[in-house]
């Protein structure tokens, strides 16, 4: 291999690497959070949307929220803790007893209350 090649075989390596790099900045992630309304939806996801986050999406029927996030500018936990102190339990984090009571009645989803 000549010198020429070396150096381009180099630079394609280093592209590649850049490239990588860039596309790990965003990170996808699903899991659950109970709700049981649109009320929910908008709750959550507007819980979900914190600094670093950049995409949040809630599905009413599945329970699953999708959110894109930076992980140099916010955590996994984070989210969850930020969704769990607006009275939603999420797998990570349970809400406290005060934040679940400040749900309107109509989403009370640990008293039975069915999705609607």
């Amino acid at each position: 291999m000549t010198f020429f090649q070396k150096i381009i075989v180099l630079l394609g390596l280093g592209l590649l690497l850049a490239g990588a790099a860039h596309a790990q900045k965003d990170v996808r992630l699903e899991f659950e959070v109970d709700g049981v309304c649109g009320m929910c939806k908008e709750r959550i996801e507007n819980a979900a949307l914190i600094k670093g986050v950049k995409f949040a999406e809630w599905d009413k029927e599945t329970q699953i929220l999708q959110v894109v996030y930076r992980p140099k500018k916010v955590t996994e936990l984070d989210i969850h803790r930020a969704v769990a102190e607006m009275g939603h339990d999420t797998p990570k984090v349970k809400a406290t007893k005060e934040a679940y009571q400040k749900l309107p009645a109509c989403c009370a989803y640990r008293d039975g209350v069915d999705p609607h």
